[in-house]
């Protein structure tokens, strides 16, 4: 994240502003940007997106979502990826999926890239998780890592053939550190 673009403002104020690329957060009163994507974060986020809605889509069970706008808790954060349990995915109206989601996800997964500082980032999953996200990832592409964070445990740092927690809805899924950054080959 980078320093802030403006004194503080309020959500509502935010929420008017038009969308940036790349997007633009509200946390505490503050915007930031987010960094733009390079190769290693935006080859990880597809590969992943695609992995889990392979999972989760045809069984409804999960869907991802790429750069989904989230405002919960008196915030708007945009993560990499935002994962929902089929059966909580916001709906409108019309059975389609809601334009402004305003729960947290059930997964965030965070991607770190290369200029971006690990501690907002962190604070943003775990923020997540104190208003009801029930796993985050937060995948390190330089030293091949994930910090994983879940309710009521302390983080745990996975690398190499350590299986990654994953969606109670997609535990048939076993996927390991090495696994999840083989992703990043071209194959």
């Amino acid at each position: 994240m980078v320093v802030p673009t403006k004194s503080t403002i309020s959500l509502a104020e935010f929420l008017q502003l038009p969308e940036t690329k790349p997007a633009s957060e509200y946390i505490d009163g503050q915007i930031y940007q987010k960094p733009m994507p390079q190769g290693k974060h935006s080859k990880l986020q597809d590969e992943l997106l695609s992995a889990i809605n392979q999972l989760g889509k045809p069984t409804k069970l999960a869907h991802a979502f790429p750069e989904l706008r989230c405002t919960f808790g008196g915030r708007s954060i945009v993560p990499d990826i935002a994962v929902f349990e089929w059966s909580r995915i916001p709906l409108d109206e019309d059975g389609e999926i809601a334009n402004r989601i305003e729960i947290p996800p059930d997964w965030i997964i965070e991607i770190l890239s290369p200029d971006q500082s690990p501690n907002p980032v962190i604070k943003k999953i775990l923020f997540s998780i104190r208003q009801g996200t029930k796993l985050g990832w937060f995948a390190d592409p330089r030293d091949r890592s994930v910090i994983t964070f879940q309710p009521n445990q302390m983080p745990e740092f996975i690398s190499g053939t350590d299986l990654l927690p994953v969606l109670s809805v997609l535990e048939d899924w076993q996927l390991s550190a090495t696994e999840l950054f083989s992703l990043l080959k071209i194959n």
